[in-house]
């Protein structure tokens, strides 16, 4: 009889102490919800950005090249800086464009098609890239193709693919663009698109 009621005591004990836990840890916010266990550090944000504009191939267009042992080479101090404004803007005759074909310059970083003459722009925190832009601008001209951003103002030119990032979240629209304010800014004002009637 002891036995049982040791026993008895016993299970009452533990399911206190079950049910004691299970209330205490049902009063705790979940981590994904809890602001300190999420804090992100301003250099992680950064570096987000930068796997970011890696991956989705910003460089293959907005940042100059030179021509290397295997092929072509971003020149670092131009980086995502935008076609050149010194170099000379060569126009496209080829007969192909009129069917509809595109091409590019040797760097990628200008397209002609049969929208014109196209210029990737320059991305760096310069006054000639996006240095006086808010992120909602930035936001504006990745996700919904408005030139700098501007309600009202022109779609983006191909080759620019904004229609893939329209679904981008707004946590990596912000690590973009926290990114790119990071970098060195570069001085250079990227042409004017060129219409097709004037190639």
């Amino acid at each position: 009889m002891k036995r049982n009621n040791y026993f008895n005591a016993l299970f009452a004990v533990t399911c206190f102490v079950f049910i004691a836990i299970s209330c205490t840890n049902s009063n705790q916010k979940p981590a994904e919800n809890n602001p300190a266990v999420n804090a992100v550090s301003p250099e992680a944000i950064v570096k987000r950005g930068e796997y970011l504009v890696t991956i989705m191939g910003c460089n293959d267009c907005h940042s100059p090249k030179k021509m290397g042992p295997n092929g072509p080479e971003i020149i670092p101090e131009l980086l995502l800086s935008g076609y050149p404004s010194d170099r000379p803007v060569v126009k496209f005759k080829d007969p192909m464009i009129k069917e509809g074909f595109g091409m590019f310059y040797p760097d990628l970083t200008a397209a002609a098609g049969p929208w014109g003459i196209s210029f990737a722009a320059n991305l760096t925190p310069d006054q000639s890239g996006i240095g006086t832009w808010t992120e909602e601008q930035f936001k504006k001209a990745l996700t919904q193709g408005k030139f700098k951003g501007i309600d009202g103002a022109r779609t983006l030119l191909p080759p620019m693919p904004w229609f893939n990032f329209t679904v981008l979240k707004d946590e990596d629209v912000s690590a973009i663009f926290a990114y790119l304010k990071s970098i060195k800014p570069v001085v250079n004002v990227v042409p004017q698109p060129i219409p097709p009637d004037q190639m």
